[in-house]
């Protein structure tokens, strides 16, 4: 999605407001910068979440108004799942919610965006993901997808590396049984793989990988592929599990390792996750490009926009979505 660069005063820090109702604490803070991750916390209700899911479900088959058009997806893709909170109005409010976004802005600054939405989902006896680390999201193409300006990741990330903050909100409930996520805390700002490589998409990897005795991949790739030391391998016996109740969410940088257990089947109650990936204003999205290819799919950006929910943007550099393609305006946060 090709715009024009405008030149801006730096920045050398972000920018935070008055500590708002839900903003991390000092010690929260201290605890995330250290571990690059932190959670679970509670946006919704247990019982309304999954009474309000089963609802919500029905309502996202109809993709009438979503910005990525059905006939250009194609293969196992999660992008037939992104970016629904552009079109539906429950995750629109969800990803401008103060419960997340003033976390968020604990840690990003002021000035904040929701530049992608996904879904996650396990379904009984499938298999778990695959160990990963996400910088500029280039693992799939090889294209990078996000670009941080070299000062701002010395002022947020505090290192070489750029990544996202993602809020991880089950929900279903997300039990160790269920595939709930997994983590290796401290490992943030240090990268163990080149995205710049990217990997080859191969639909036969699906469900038919075994990774240090646990089914593990990557909707059809092999993130080893990405490895800088291909005989290194990520150390288990630091990785914890971070259960969510339907309704509750954790945050963690994209460059934290995370992977998530397979479902093992014990039960015919899939899982299923809403992702939303924030970023300060002044990182550019989806630099000199028109498409999305990646997971063996491809789709237009012609309807995509940012969504600006925490302060302004200054920066001009990326498509803004003020409102949902049903005419719902998204929330800032001031």
């Amino acid at each position: 999605m090709a715009v024009t660069q405008t030149v801006h005063e730096t920045r050398h820090a972000p920018k935070v407001a008055a500590r708002s109702r839900f903003a991390l604490t000092p010690e929260e803070l201290e605890k995330f910068h250290e571990q690059g991750v932190i959670g679970p916390f509670t946006l919704y209700d247990r019982d309304w979440m999954k009474k309000t899911w089963r609802r919500q479900r029905l309502k996202l088959m109809d993709r009438d108004k979503a910005v990525y058009e059905a006939d250009a997806l194609s293969g196992n893709t999660n992008l037939a799942n992104y970016d629904r909170h552009l079109d539906d109005d429950f995750l629109a409010e969800t990803v401008c919610r103060p419960e997340i976004v003033d976390r968020v802005v604990s840690i990003l600054g002021s000035d904040v965006l929701c530049w992608r939405s996904e879904f996650f989902s396990k379904y009984p006896r499938e298999e778990g993901t695959d160990w990963h680390q996400a910088d500029t999201f280039a693992m799939a193409s090889g294209k990078a997808q996000i670009i941080w300006p070299d000062e701002v990741k010395d002022a947020i990330t505090q290192s070489p590396f750029g990544g996202t903050i993602t809020v991880w909100c089950a929900m279903t409930d997300a039990l160790e049984e269920t595939g709930c996520l997994q983590f290796i805390p401290g490992t943030h700002r240090t990268m163990f793989y080149d995205e710049s490589r990217g990997m080859k998409y191969d639909p036969n990897r699906i469900n038919a990988m075994e990774k240090g005795g646990i089914r593990r991949g990557f909707w059809g790739y092999d993130y080893r592929q990405l490895q800088i030391d291909p005989n290194w391998e990520p150390d288990e016996t630091k990785a914890i599990g971070v259960p969510c109740y339907a309704g509750q969410f954790v945050i963690f940088w994209s460059t934290t390792m995370h992977a998530s257990y397979p479902h093992a089947g014990k039960t015919n109650e899939y899982r299923l996750a809403f992702a939303s990936r924030y970023i300060p204003t002044s990182v550019r999205i989806y630099p000199d490009t028109d498409d999305l290819e990646e997971y063996g799919g491809k789709v237009s950006l012609d309807k995509y926009g940012a969504v600006i929910v925490a302060g302004k943007d200054t920066f001009k550099h990326n498509r803004i979505a003020t409102h949902t393609t049903r005419g719902t305006p998204f929330v800032t946060r001031s």
